[in-house]
Parts: structure tokens; C-alpha cells; sequence
């Protein structure tokens, strides 16, 4: 009668609904997460474009490696505890023990050697990344304001900036030009709140603080168009606080900055008055 309920049991209809549920809940998840396939089973991260990248590359796999480890021996040690201590009659009672030394000291010190090595490794590359060694080859001021960007050239003496969204405006999102092969000396502002400089192909990002400059090096090493983007909720118009980051050559860079030149774009946006919603930071001639 047994073994007739079992087999009843399993070719019941629930099973596949089970089944089903289960498929559509973890599709869900994937969707609603906004990831792509290879970056919900594969962690994909974007191809590096800077010569720090790999720092930060090598960071995010070394963590993926220790979780994976942590969860396939919590993993084996549950299945195996199923199976070796599953209840074999109806009123069976498992054996009570009070202390148990060896599994103590083992979820104990393990998660600690994990933490500790973590934490190492971060710190680590953390340094590595935020050492400023004051020997750029050109200066750039990122000014974020509510919802754009401008761009402070300081060794050029010039600035570009993109035209905000609000007060009917479509807005114009900025490009930010880096000769390639070349170490870059950004200095972060905002006049109002807190936004985020974002690159995800430079596998970096840095707030901008009012009252406080942040600075970081980096040193682009790949020819090309990227998008940057705003990391840090500031407002209705934050999804739209956009920028693109053009990689060029020396001579490509040099042709820019005589454009903006030629514009009449000399001097530098003034970082330091707060503006309002849909405004632009005033500019100041030097």
C-alpha cells in the first residue's frame, strides 16, 4: 500500500505545476533583475578600458571563487546531512547531544579566515586603486549638477558642458574626451548633492560630494565610445543624468580642446554656487 501511495503521489499533476512554479519564479527573478544572460550565470563584467581595470576585475572573481567554494561545501554538507541523518523509522528520536567542539570551531573560524581574507584582499586593491601619485598627464574637473555634467580642462583651459533635462528641454548629454595611453587626474565637484561618476567600462566610480573635491588617476588604454552615467540617486531626473566618454588619440584630443576653443568655451564652469533644478553652473573666465 506504501509503495502504491508513493507512485500516486509522484505521478500526481502537482509535480509538474511544482516544477513550473519553481522555472517561472527564477525566470522572474532573472528578468525583474535587469541582468543579462551572462551576467546572471556567468558574472560578466564589461571589457576593460583602463590599465587599472584588471585590479578591480581580479577583485570581483577572486569573491566569486571564495562564495562559490563556501557554497558548494554548505551545499554538500546539507545534502549529506539529509541523507545521513534522515529518519529511517516512524518514531525515531535523533541522538541529543549538548556540545559538538569540531563543528563549533569549524563555523566559527572558517567564516572568520573568510572574512579576514576578504577583507585583506579589498583593502589591498582599494589602496592600490585610490593612490594618487600626482603625476598625471592631463587634469579633468567632472562637475555633476542636477541632471548633467560639465568638464573642467584644466590644462587646457577650457570646459564643454551638457545641457540639462527640465523646463521642456530634451537636454543634451556631454562627451568627455581622454587621449588614450595617457594618466588622467580627475578632481570630482557638485554644487548641489550627491552624484555618482560612473564609467562602467573603467570598472570604477566615485561620488562627487558637495564642499569636498575627490580625486582619483586613471589611465584609459583603449580606443573607443563609452557610456557613463550617474551611480547615485539625486533627484526626479537621475536616470537621465547621462554622459558618453570618447577615448582618442593624442591629435583627436588636441582638435578637440582648439574646438571648444574656438567656441568661446575658455576659462572654467564655476563648481562652487549651487544651482537649481533645469539651471546649468554659471561660468567663470579666467
Amino acid at each position: 500500500m506504501a509503495s502504491t501511495e508513493t507512485l500516486r503521489r509522484a505521478s500526481s499533476p502537482r509535480s509538474p505545476r511544482r516544477f513550473a512554479v519553481i522555472t517561472a519564479l527564477v525566470a522572474s527573478g532573472i528578468v525583474l533583475s535587469g541582468c543579462t544572460a551572462n551576467e546572471a550565470f556567468f558574472f560578466d563584467l564589461p571589457e576593460p578600458a583602463s590599465a587599472e581595470a584588471p585590479i578591480i576585475q581580479n577583485l570581483w572573481n577572486g569573491a566569486w571563487i571564495a562564495a562559490w567554494a563556501v557554497g558548494i561545501l554548505t551545499w554538500g554538507l546539507m545534502i549529506w546531512a539529509v541523507f545521513a541523518y534522515r529518519r529511517r523509522h516512524a518514531n525515531e528520536v535523533p541522538e541529543q547531544t549538548r556540545y559538538n567542539i569540531p563543528i563549533e570551531a569549524l563555523y566559527t573560524i572558517v567564516p572568520l579566515i573568510l572574512v579576514l581574507g576578504l577583507f585583506w584582499f579589498t583593502a589591498r586593491d582599494q589602496s592600490e586603486i585610490l593612490t594618487v601619485d600626482n603625476d598625471q598627464e592631463q587634469t579633468v574637473n567632472v562637475v555633476g549638477f542636477r541632471w548633467s555634467w560639465g568638464f573642467n580642462y584644466l590644462d587646457e583651459d577650457v570646459y564643454d558642458i551638457g545641457v540639462p533635462y527640465g523646463e521642456g528641454s530634451p537636454g543634451e548629454p556631454p562627451t568627455l574626451y581622454l587621449p588614450v595611453d595617457e594618466k588622467i587626474r580627475f578632481e570630482l565637484t557638485s554644487p548641489d548633492v550627491i552624484h555618482s561618476f560612473w564609467v562602467p567600462a573603467f570598472l570604477f566610480k566615485m561620488d562627487l560630494i558637495p564642499g569636498k573635491t575627490n580625486v582619483f588617476e586613471l589611465t584609459p588604454d583603449k580606443i573607443g565610445t563609452y557610456a557613463g552615467k550617474c551611480a547615485e540617486l539625486c533627484g526626479v531626473d537621475h536616470a537621465r543624468m547621462l554622459f558618453q566618454v570618447e577615448v582618442v588619440d593624442r591629435a583627436t584630443f588636441d582638435d578637440k580642446m582648439e574646438e571648444l576653443r574656438a567656441k568661446g568655451q575658455t576659462g572654467q564652469l564655476d563648481n562652487e554656487r549651487t544651482t537649481t533644478e533645469g539651471q546649468r553652473p554659471e561660468e567663470r573666465r579666467i
